[in-house]
């Protein structure tokens, strides 16, 4: 007999494990990588620690957001999915979801991602729909631009401009260094990630920073960090951080360099998202390093 459970779901007719399989819940890197960027607007913009309230909701926003984001690219390149080795066995790629299912839930997350707003300040209205607008514009990116990847920074940075918003209720200078570092940040670890398709992606003619870079990928990638690391270096700058902050930035450019030294030769799809994988403890290492900076 079928427990309760699986008999509920059948006479809803409700595909959960396909859904969750839809958002990439068993790997939330994509959450964290979104998140990580809007704590560091949070403890900058605070001096320290945020409130707490903000803390929850940016942390609700960015796994709302990123799910949604996930369900637009999926909606976008459900056809190119069906070609490409890594992502064929996606639920609307292999058929076992139907774009019916997918747009519900899609509409889903953004209501609930849309009732956040009534607990942040007015700015932060004004600057939602952006964010929306950004995550639905970069699906098509690839179709577009040789470095897609860029979008995806700016979708990822805004989460920092808003941030930064709901804590200040003004835009400063300090906030678009951090947003400038994002983009660069993005750049970079989704061209490493992109390796894994780039076989793929060169025969069905979809445009990856990892193609366009070619053999000169640890170049593209090295140039990409280095420019990240000058914005944090002048965001701490202008808000006076003190040397935990610059200790930290060091701790994560001697990563970097190991990174570049990694992709100066072939790596396997299997290396390039460990690689990608370990960019959240770059995240989490900046955001120690700016608490510190802050409180030392």
């Amino acid at each position: 007999m079928s427990s309760p459970a699986v008999s509920s779901s059948a006479s809803w007719g409700i595909p959960w494990p396909a859904l969750a399989r839809l958002i990439r819940l068993p790997n939330q890197t994509g959450t964290y990588l979104l998140l990580l960027p809007t704590m560091w607007g949070l403890v900058l913009a605070a001096r320290g620690i945020p409130p707490p309230h903000l803390v929850a909701i940016f942390i609700g926003g960015s796994f709302l957001m990123r799910s949604a984001g996930v369900i637009m690219n999926d909606l976008a390149d459900q056809s190119f999915d069906r070609q490409v080795t890594r992502t064929k066995t996606r639920p609307l790629a292999s058929g076992e979801l139907s774009r019916r299912h997918a747009v519900r839930l899609l509409s889903l997350l953004l209501v609930v991602a849309a009732s956040l707003l009534f607990f942040l300040p007015p700015i932060v209205t004004w600057l939602a729909p952006i964010a929306v607008f950004l995550a639905a514009l970069y699906p098509y990116a690839k179709r577009w631009l040789h470095i897609p990847q860029a979008m995806l920074g700016i979708a990822f940075g805004w989460g920092t401009v808003m941030a930064w918003a709901a804590v200040r209720g003004q835009l400063d200078a300090p906030v678009w260094c951090l947003f400038g570092a994002t983009v660069a940040w993005a750049v970079a670890y989704d061209t490493i990630y992109a390796i894994q398709d780039q076989d793929d992606d060169r025969r069905i003619g979809i445009k990856s920073a990892a193609l366009y870079f070619g053999p000169a990928v640890h170049q593209g990638v090295g140039l990409a960090f280095g420019i990240m690391l000058t914005f944090l270096t002048v965001a701490g700058w202008f808000a006076q951080l003190r040397w935990p902050y610059y200790a930290a930035l060091f701790g994560v450019a001697v990563f970097f360099l190991l990174q570049i030294s990694q992709l100066r030769r072939p790596i396997t799809p299997t290396h390039a998202f460990a690689m990608f994988r370990k960019h959240v403890w770059v995240g989490v290492t900046i955001l120690a390093g700016l608490l510190a900076g802050v409180l030392v």
